[in-house]
């Protein structure tokens, strides 16, 4: 008689399992913020011992600084694809900023986690989060550059921090305004923002 053999589990590629620890921890983190969410938790919803999150992060604080890098490089990935084939420096700057409004909306949880852990006092992912309105930033300022050569880096550099700077506390008011969706936040930044940095790279 031959005997049933029970279901083997199938075994997760490292990969799939990383990115399966990083979507249950953002849930858990911006459900309860990193101060009170706990490794044991996570390690149960994700389906896993506390020792083999260890393994993948080190740390409650690594595992929050996997969080905030994926959310870095998804959103670069955005912005960089969503500017391809951009007609001019207002269509690029215009398609730049809705890929950000659209990223948070499209990456909820994501967004609450930065908005959230920019208030506590975590160094690395303070460090992380920075590094965030950096790469924007250094994205931005060499967009608007290369179109007018004769600006100063300085004055472009200004002219990415002031969109980078009005963007982030327009997505903040944004979630107080349902009703204001990606495109009509992207045209009040640029009603405001595009009128001086036209004036200035046609001057």
């Amino acid at each position: 008689m031959t005997s049933i053999q029970p279901a083997r589990r199938r075994r997760m590629p490292k990969a799939e399992r990383k990115a399966q620890m990083l979507d249950v921890a953002e849930v858990v983190f911006a459900e309860q913020g990193y101060l009170a969410t706990s490794m044991d938790e996570i390690a149960e919803r994700v389906g896993v011992s506390k020792p083999m999150l260890y393994e993948y992060f080190g740390s409650k604080e690594g595992l929050l600084i996997g969080c905030i890098q994926r959310a870095r490089t998804e959103l670069r990935t955005k912005t960089e694809a969503a500017i391809v084939g951009a007609t001019g420096p207002e269509d690029l700057l215009r398609r730049g900023l809705l890929a950000f409004f659209e990223f948070i909306v499209e990456h909820r949880r994501s967004w609450a986690l930065l908005r959230q852990e920019a208030a506590i006092t975590v160094p690395s992912a303070e460090e992380e989060i920075e590094g965030i309105r950096t790469q924007q930033t250094a994205l931005i300022g060499a967009v608007i550059a290369g179109f007018s050569p004769d600006l100063e880096p300085l004055e472009a550099e200004a002219f990415a921090e002031i969109v980078v700077g009005s963007c982030e506390r327009l997505a903040l008011w944004c979630e107080r305004r349902p009703e204001v969706g990606p495109a009509l936040a992207t045209d009040y930044v640029m009603t405001v923002v595009w009128r001086g940095v036209s004036a200035r790279l046609t001057a």
